[in-house]
């Protein structure tokens, strides 16, 4: 469980769930699959199953011990709604996300049909972002399935970018995170696709955030596209502490991370889309 993550787009990362199976190719290289293997290589007994579907209920509550307010990756060594992951698990996982309100989590899945079909039965509070992830032009029907998921914050985690994906569709979406591969059989990624998608993104007036070029490792190839790094986030994580007022000065370290934990001021305008993250 990580207080401190080197995901760009998150502070730390949280697993009342460890392990996965692969439905699609973006999983052919799984990074968190490699990691399981590793720590099970390495006597962790949380990866005693390697990387078998493992629930670890003592760990539900550890963000409600976080004082500090951060952004939290949910299940980065998994999916939570993994065909074999109980209902009643999670909607604990989501009881806890709602009682931990000074948090942002952010819940990443590849298995959009069943998130569809929980969504109604469970918890849906301001400080849950919900995004699906999408590798190429065959897997864009996981946000159809998203988009009528009542989270505040919907996004699309386009990593690893496998092929061209025209006509994204992004009507009611809050985000989009691209990146390509890494690790030792990374697949390369094409400066047109990530391009395009961005494009797509800026007439859209949805926020781009652009994670990595990927390689043999993840800061392998940087993350500079066209002469600048695209840090945007989306603005719900300050507008919904900003009071009704035509802009306001807030504190808000769960949109800028670790810049901001120092508490510095931002000006956040009530009918900005977006905000850059590297203010």
């Amino acid at each position: 469980m990580g207080d401190n993550s080197s995901i760009e787009w998150t502070d730390a990362t949280w697993n009342p769930v460890t392990g996965c199976t692969k439905v699609s190719p973006g999983c052919k290289n799984c990074y968190a699959e490699r990691l399981a293997m590793r720590l099970k290589a390495m006597g962790n007994p949380r990866y005693r199953n390697g990387f078998s579907v493992t629930l670890h209920a003592d760990q539900i509550e550890l963000p409600l011990r976080w004082a500090q307010p951060r952004r939290i990756f949910v299940n980065s060594m998994s999916d939570l709604f993994h065909e074999t992951v109980p209902e009643s698990f999670i909607r604990r996982v989501f009881e806890v996300m709602e009682r931990a309100e000074r948090h942002v989590f952010q819940v990443l899945t590849k298995r959009a049909e069943r998130l569809a079909m929980l969504a109604p039965r469970l918890p849906w509070p301001a400080n849950v972002w919900q995004g699906v992830s999408v590798e190429n032009a065959r897997y864009v029907s996981r946000v159809r399935y998203l988009a009528g998921i009542p989270a505040a914050v919907k996004f699309l985690s386009v990593e690893p970018l496998l092929g061209a994906i025209p006509g994204l569709p992004l009507a009611n979406i809050d985000w989009v995170i691209v990146g390509g591969e890494s690790g030792p059989h990374h697949r390369p990624v094409m400066r047109e696709w990530v391009r395009d998608i961005r494009d797509q993104c800026l007439v859209a007036e949805v926020p781009f955030f652009f994670k990595q070029w990927g390689g043999r490792t993840p800061k392998s190839g940087g993350r500079t596209l066209d002469g600048r790094q695209w840090d945007q986030m989306p603005a719900t994580a300050i507008l919904r502490k900003v009071t009704e007022t035509e802009s306001a000065k807030v504190t808000s370290p769960l949109l800028f991370g670790r810049r901001a934990a120092g508490g510095s001021a931002v000006t956040a305008s009530r009918d900005s889309r977006f905000l850059n993250a590297s203010l």
